[in-house]
């Protein structure tokens, strides 16, 4: 049974609250309720709640709605098999779904996808066909092939079924959490936020809406500023999950209703909240899915004091580039720091540095000793030394008591002096 009461004036049929309940009941026996978490280790003033969508099958929230989309399928659209593009996550929802109704899938992913998630996918059963490019590589050449064949095209986020499943989320969400009052969302294309944002405003809209998106690819964040679906010229980011060049038509139709901000992180802020996520709360997610931790732990939104829900969206972060983003992260926050100090080449000088470092509790794992330079006096020397230090003030005090021992400091890792 459909559960649709409105028809967009193009013919469209639209979204329901009745249809997002219809979603939830089919996915009640195929996917997990995932556990909302109170995250009181986070650095930040409002009272952080975790939706942990990074534990759901799949590892990630994009089963819902790629499971839902499947489910409405009649049995001459099945027969015909499915097709989908997907930097990852949609890829194994689809898989999965098409695992268990027994129906052909051939999927489209870019080739600078992890390849945890391309294995993962394959595990599922379906055919893999690499693109090289991004997400919009991918998806015009899944278009082309559904041209080819015939076979159902399932749309990663700018479809009503797709959009309606991940709107199960805040369903949820109003069940665990009957006084929130604000809900953080990361954005790709737009379906997540599409689905959560048209349900908690039809249920509670009083509570606020919030986006983030990755700077290198803010393309529903540039979309809103301009009033109009904006295409990107490339996009940049280690969230894969959310590269995305241009939001949908229904998605950015959505966001723009119903989304009360969408602000930017920039890379270093995402492997940041990866690293508090996973040293303060023994989570983990890839980078789409820490942007909206990222959005909180940042200060991007007015939430001090505010019972506020961070969808943490998936988890599925190859472990290559998880070591990358963990001493990322710890470069932004100064818990690892470099300093280069120009001195004069003679014995004792490391042994004094070295001293005045552990008098302020900072632990030396790396010295390089280089000669200076032709601009340098011939006894000159560099000392390049890697330190485990606290924070960013911590780096700035040593940086300070090398420099009344009448050491040159000449670069440090961050240049930012922390607020005193």
């Amino acid at each position: 049974m459909l559960y649709y009461s409105k028809i967009r004036g193009n013919g469209v049929k639209m979204l329901t609250i009745d249809k997002v309940k219809d979603a939830a009941n089919v996915l009640s026996e195929a996917i997990r309720k995932t556990d909302l978490i109170y995250a009181s280790a986070l650095p930040n003033h409002a009272k952080i709640y975790l939706k942990a969508e990074n534990l759901q099958i799949t590892g990630s929230f994009k089963v819902r709605g790629a499971y839902y989309k499947i489910s409405q399928l009649s049995e001459e659209q099945k027969n015909k098999g499915i097709i989908a593009c997907s930097a990852g996550n949609h890829a194994q929802g689809v898989a999965l779904a098409a695992q268990r109704n027994n129906i052909k899938a051939t999927i489209f992913i870019p080739s600078t996808a992890p390849i945890s998630k391309i294995e993962a996918t394959r595990k599922f059963g379906a055919e893999i066909k690499l693109v090289d490019g991004v997400y919009d590589d991918a998806y015009n050449e899944a278009v082309k092939f559904q041209k080819e064949t015939g076979a159902e095209f399932i749309h990663p986020f700018d479809d009503e079924d797709v959009i309606a499943g991940q709107g199960t989320i805040a369903l949820e969400l109003l069940e665990q959490l009957p006084q929130i009052d604000a809900v953080i969302v990361p954005i790709g294309g737009g379906g997540l936020i599409s689905g959560i944002a048209y349900v908690i405003k039809q249920l509670k809209p009083e509570c606020k809406v919030y986006g983030v998106q990755a700077a290198g690819a803010g393309s529903m964040y540039h979309s809103i500023e301009c009033r109009k679906r904006t295409e990107l010229s490339r996009v940049s980011t280690f969230a894969d999950g959310t590269a995305v060049k241009m939001p949908g038509v229904n998605t950015f139709d959505y966001c723009n209703k119903y989304v009360d901000k969408i602000e930017l992180v920039n890379d270093d802020e995402v492997a940041t909240a990866i690293l508090e996520l996973l040293e303060r709360q023994k989570l983990i997610a890839e980078g789409a899915g820490a942007l909206s931790v990222a959005g909180a732990i940042f200060n991007k939104f007015p939430i001090e004091g505010k019972n506020t829900v961070c969808v943490v969206s998936g988890g599925n972060i190859d472990v290559n580039i998880l070591s990358r983003v963990i001493n990322r992260g710890l470069l932004k926050t100064g818990r690892l720091s470099d300093i280069t100090i120009e001195l004069l080449d003679k014995p004792g000088q490391l042994k004094e540095v070295s001293q005045i470092i552990a008098e302020h509790g900072a632990n030396v794992i790396r010295v390089r000793h280089n000669q200076g330079g032709e601009n340098t006096d011939i006894n000159d020397c560099f000392l390049k030394i890697s330190m485990e230090t606290k924070n960013l003030r911590h780096v700035c005090e040593i940086k300070r008591a090398l420099q009344n021992s009448g050491y040159r400091v000449i670069s440090e890792y961050s240049r930012v002096e922390p607020k005193e």
